[in-house]
């Protein structure tokens, strides 16, 4: 996938916890603990179905502070705990993927660092999704799942 990082098709965004990685980990393999925290602020999950396995699928909604209802779905295609999940993610079940995902999670000290990194096929689409406020939206997500890691788990 290293080949697919062109800087120019794919946004990442990075947050350093304050927490261990198995942590950190935990909290994307269980929809209990993404539907607490996963999306930006004011938007709340809803887990349709998910099985946190290669080939697995998570369907859920996002709700949004407007009440916009936004249905997603993710399929891993990596998962090697506690250091890296990739994924394919896309919106209605039916339709292909947006983007493929690749979250990492790095030891720092006692902290983790972690790695979101959206890779698009195209640089206009990952220009859109810039444009829609993805950046910031990550960030807020980000910071979600440190609220949630040091107060919940």
């Amino acid at each position: 996938m290293s080949a697919d990082l062109d800087p120019s098709r794919i946004i990442r965004i990075e947050r350093t916890i304050a927490a261990p990685r198995e942590l950190v980990f935990e909290a994307f393999s269980d929809p209990k603990h993404l539907d607490a925290w996963w999306g930006p602020e004011g938007f709340v999950n809803e887990t349709h179905e998910m099985e946190f396995s290669v080939g697995g699928l998570w369907r859920y909604t996002m709700h949004g502070p407007d009440g916009k209802l936004w249905p997603n779905w993710i399929r891993y295609t990596e998962i090697s705990a506690p250091s890296r999940i990739a994924y394919d993610h896309g919106g209605e079940i039916d339709e292909p993927a947006h983007f493929r995902g690749l979250i990492t999670f790095d030891a720092v000290s006692a902290q983790t660092r972690v790695s979101l990194t959206l890779i698009f096929e195209t640089v206009q689409a990952r220009d859109a999704t810039v444009g829609f406020g993805a950046v910031e939206a990550g960030q807020q997500t980000l910071s979600k799942l440190e609220r949630f890691v040091l107060g919940a788990l």
